[in-house]
C-alpha cells in the first residue's frame, strides 16, 4: 500500500469561448489504507480530479503520484466506480466481474470472481444478468468488479447518487463494511455532507470553479458512527459554514 500525493495540481479546457480552468492548485495527501471524503459544489472539478487520478484525464499542471511513482495512463493499481454501474447488460454477474480480469490465468480468474461476489454479499447471484437486479445489487456488482485487480485505489463517483435514500443508506454501510475488510485506499466524490463524514477518515471541502482545496477536515469520530452525536452535528457545521462563506462572497463581489 502507497501514499497518494497531488501536489500543485491544475487543470484546463479550451472551449469555443474561451479557456476554462477547472482545478487550480490542488495539493492533497491521501495516506494508504485511508477513506476521503471530497465534497463541493457542482462543476467545481471533483470528478475531473478523479478521472485525473485513474489515469482518464491528462494535459494538466503539477503531479499525482502514487507510492512516489507518477500517475499516467490508466493501470491495475487504480479502480473507479461511476454513478451509472455501468454493467455489460448481456454478460452474467460473475462474467462482468470477471471481464476486468482478462489476460489472468482461468484457475485465477474463478478464485478472485467467487472472492468478491462474497465480498458484496452476492454469491447468490453470480449467474444473475444486471437488468435482474436492484440498482444497490448492480452497484455492489460494480464495486466487487473494480476490486477484483486488487487496485491500491478504489475511486467512487457518486455511486450512490441514482439510488433511493434507504437503498443510499445501505449502500453506506456495504462500502464501509469492504473498505474495513480490504483496506484499500478509497476516494469518494459525493454532494451528500452527512455520506461524507459518515464514511471518511477526512473530508476535503472544494470551493466553487476553479476548484481548489478549502479545507481539509478530519473526522475521528469512532466507527460505527452516530449520525446525531454532537461531535457528526459540529463537523457538517464546519462544512455548511465553508459553503456559506463562499456563496457570501460571490454574492457580495456580484452587487
Amino acid at each position: 500500500m502507497s501514499d497518494l500525493r497531488i501536489t500543485g495540481l491544475s487543470k484546463r479546457y479550451s472551449l469555443p469561448t474561451g479557456p476554462v480552468l477547472a482545478l487550480d492548485g490542488i495539493d492533497l495527501a491521501v495516506p494508504a489504507g485511508s477513506f476521503t471524503s471530497i465534497v463541493g459544489a457542482s462543476g467545481c472539478g471533483k470528478s475531473t480530479l478523479l478521472r485525473i487520478i485513474a489515469g482518464l484525464e491528462g494535459g494538466f499542471d503539477g503531479s499525482v503520484t502514487l507510492g512516489g511513482r507518477p500517475v499516467g495512463a490508466p493501470a491495475r493499481d487504480r479502480g473507479m466506480v461511476f454513478q451509472e454501474h455501468r454493467l455489460l447488460p448481456w454478460l452474467t454477474v460473475e462474467d462482468n466481474v470477471a471481464f476486468a480480469l482478462h489476460g489472468r490465468p482461468r484457475d485465477e480468474v474463478r478464485e478472485r470472481v467467487a472472492a468478491h461476489l462474497a465480498l458484496v454479499g452476492l454469491s447468490g447471484f453470480a449467474k444473475a444478468y444486471p437488468a435482474q437486479l436492484s440498482g444497490g445489487m448492480a452497484q455492489r456488482v460494480a464495486i466487487a468488479r473494480a476490486l477484483a485487480n486488487q487496485p491500491q485505489v478504489l475511486l467512487l463517483d457518486e455511486p450512490f447518487g441514482a439510488l433511493d435514500a434507504m437503498t443510499r443508506i445501505g449502500m453506506q454501510q456495504e462500502i464501509l463494511r469492504i473498505w474495513q475488510a480490504e483496506r484499500t485506499t478509497m476516494i469518494l466524490v459525493t454532494h451528500d455532507i452527512d455520506e461524507a463524514i459518515f464514511l471518511g477518515d477526512q473530508v476535503v471541502v472544494m470551493s466553487a470553479r476553479p476548484g481548489r482545496v478549502k479545507a481539509v477536515l478530519p473526522v475521528t469520530l469512532p466507527r460505527p458512527r452516530d449520525r446525531s452525536s454532537t461531535h457528526f452535528i459540529d463537523i457538517r457545521k464546519r462544512i455548511f459554514g465553508e459553503f456559506f462563506a463562499e456563496s457570501e462572497q460571490a454574492f457580495a463581489y456580484a452587487i
